[in-house]
Parts: C-alpha cells; structure tokens; sequence
C-alpha cells in the first residue's frame, strides 16, 4: 500500500468514527428539539449557536484549520437546525384570528415549520392548550400603544399555562378598501379595538367612524366579503394580499413605533438548562385584604433588588372592586435571593403565580 492508498484508508476510518459520532449528535439534537416543543422555544438559539462555534475556535490550535473547523461546525448546526425544524412540524401552534391576523404573523414567524391552528378568540387558544389540542398557543400581551391585552391578561391570571418566551412584533396598521375604492370614499372603518386605539388620531382627523371586530384579519376578510367602497379595514400588509384589498394609506398608527408583544404559552413550566440566560420573570399576584399589603409586596420585590419594568392592576372577575397585580421584573428567580422573595411575598398574598421567566425580549 502506497502513501496515498494508506491515507485514504485511514480517512475511510475516521470517515466512519464521524458517521457514528454524527448518529449520536443528531440523536442528542432529537432530545433538544422534544424539549423545545415542550416548552414552546424557538429551534435557532443565537447565543448557544455562537457559543459552540467560539469553542471550536478553541479546540483547533492549528491557525490555518482553525477557520476550516469553524467553517464544518456551523455547517453541522445548519444540518442540526433542518433536522429539529422536521420534527418541530407536528407542533400544533394555536393563535386567535385567522390568516393574515397578527398573531398570525408571530406565531409563523416564531414557528416557520408549526402547524398553525386558528381560534376565534383569546380564550378558544389559549384553552386548546389547556385541553391538550394545540401544544403552544400565542398570544398577545401588550401594545407599546394601547396597553395590555386584558382578556390576556384574565386568561394568565385564572388559567394553568405557563409562559415560556416574549417575543416584540413591530406593527404596522394600514387602512384597507376594495379594488377601486379611494380615501376619499371611506365613511367607516372596521377593526380590532386595539388597532382602533392605536390609529384614532387618523380616523378622527379624516372623519372615519370606527366599528370593532373580532381581530384585525376578520375585518379585512369581512371587507372583501362586503365589497362596499365606503367601508375599510385597518390591517397589515400581509392581510391586503391575502384578502384581495388594496392599501389606501400605509401606517396609520399614531405611534410609528408601535409594538405588540407575543408570549408563548404551554403547559410545561421552563426547566432552565442554564438558568443565567432567562433574566426577565412575570408574576401575577392578588394581595390579603389588609392596609398597606400592596405596598409591603412591592417592597419586598424591591428589597431584594428586582427591577420592576412594569406593574399592572387588573379587577377580579368574581369579586366587585377587588383587583390582581401583574409584575414583569428584571432579575433571576432561580436565586437564593428569588426563592426567599417568593417566600416572604406569600406572607402578603392570597394568591401568588410565577408565570414563567425568559431572556430579555426578541423581535420576531
């Protein structure tokens, strides 16, 4: 055996340790993708993407392979990636609205390879979770503009889900009319209740009247379905393709950075593999009902160093002019400092909820 057979022999060697150790890779791959569908994360992880290709940098001393072994592992994290988005394709991913509906956006956004499933409203979506159809369901919380979602809001105070990531999508309203229609024609105009907030200065400085749907996809459908020039619908983009609409005016929001927030509810709580990646919790809680409870929680929240980003009240359903809090915090709960917090807290709530922690927000 010359030196060229013997060197292609020893790489037909190493070639078949590699097939093997790749079968094992793959296979651990498998067992983050399940953890993954659990917990509704997304497949790409950033910071652990670039985390394992700053330790190949490390493991190559060679300067003149150390960029070709960089090279092969991100290839390997392409493959890795392809395979967890084919098992991901069975997640059943539930949203409220239909095709072209905001949460809509998010949730495909979020879950390219999902199965989306539509609802009709907050409740119907967030409870196919609850009942084991959907595996993950998003929904939205908040807008930069018009505030918190309340029926949300409702639905993570008194349900069982957990949430497992926040996600920021930039909206953008537009007011939608059928082929041929003109600004000039639009008497009133149909949508969300939240995207009417978000554009009232606009429709109240062109004399619009408002009409409120169920969300912002359903009006648009209910444009075309009407063909009525006198009528629109305040959408996305996406909305007036899919709907054959055309825009009349883009971004008609007052705010032009206006911004829904999406979290992803499941059923499963976050078990942290490295619990120094999630820095942001919320918690929902309602207070005993004695002079100066209120202040005494938020006190401790603050005692033990929580920045508190934002703190809502919202009034229980059951009981007339009793109220819930809902904090979003800064911090990690997984601390000595977290669990003593939640500790002392209880001695000042009557019901007290973790609803999950995540790290800081992602746009999607």
């Amino acid at each position: 055996m010359n030196e060229l057979e013997e060197a292609r022999q020893q790489i037909n060697d190493i070639d078949q340790k590699m097939a093997e150790l790749f079968v094992s890779r793959m296979q651990c791959a498998k067992k983050v993708a399940d953890y993954k569908r659990t917990n509704g994360m997304q497949v790409f992880d950033a910071k652990r993407e670039q985390q394992i290709l700053d330790n190949a940098e490390k493991r190559v001393e060679s300067p003149i392979l150390r960029s070709y072994y960089v090279e092969f592992m991100a290839t390997i994290l392409d493959v890795s990636k392809k395979y967890q988005h084919q098992l991901l394709e069975g997640n059943k991913v539930a949203y409220s609205g239909i095709e072209g509906a905001f949460a809509n956006i998010a949730a495909k956004r979020l879950f390219p390879e999902g199965n989306l499933v539509s609802y009709p409203n907050f409740k119907a979506a967030y409870d196919s979770v609850v009942r084991g159809e959907c595996n993950l369901a998003v929904l939205p919380i908040e807008n930069s503009y018009a505030g918190e979602v309340g029926p949300v809001m409702d639905l993570m105070f008194d349900g069982s889900l957990f949430i497992n990531g926040v996600y920021s999508l930039q909206i953008s309203q537009n007011l939608l009319g059928v082929k041929g229609s003109s600004l000039s024609d639009i008497k009133r105009a149909i949508s969300h209740p939240q995207a009417l907030d978000q554009c009232a200065d606009y429709l109240q400085n062109h004399g619009i009247k408002t009409e409120q749907a169920e969300n912002t996809a359903i009006a648009a459908k209910q444009i075309a379905e009407l063909n009525d020039k006198a009528l629109a619908a305040i959408a996305s983009e996406e909305t007036a393709e899919l709907y054959g609409l055309e825009i009349l005016e883009r971004k008609i929001n007052t705010n032009s950075k206006n911004t829904t927030r999406f979290a992803v509810f499941s059923k499963a709580k976050e078990n942290h593999v490295n619990p120094d990646d999630y820095s942001t919790f919320i918690m929902m809680f309602k207070v005993n009902n004695e002079a100066g409870s209120l202040a005494k929680a938020l006190d401790i929240i603050g005692k033990y160093g929580y920045n508190m980003r934002s703190v809502h009240s919202r009034p229980l359903k059951s009981i007339n002019w009793e109220y819930y809090f809902y904090i979003e915090a800064e911090g990690k709960l997984t601390s000595e400092e977290g669990q003593k917090m939640i500790k002392e807290l209880g001695e000042y709530c009557q019901t007290l909820k973790v609803l999950g922690s995540y790290s800081v927000n992602a746009a999607i």
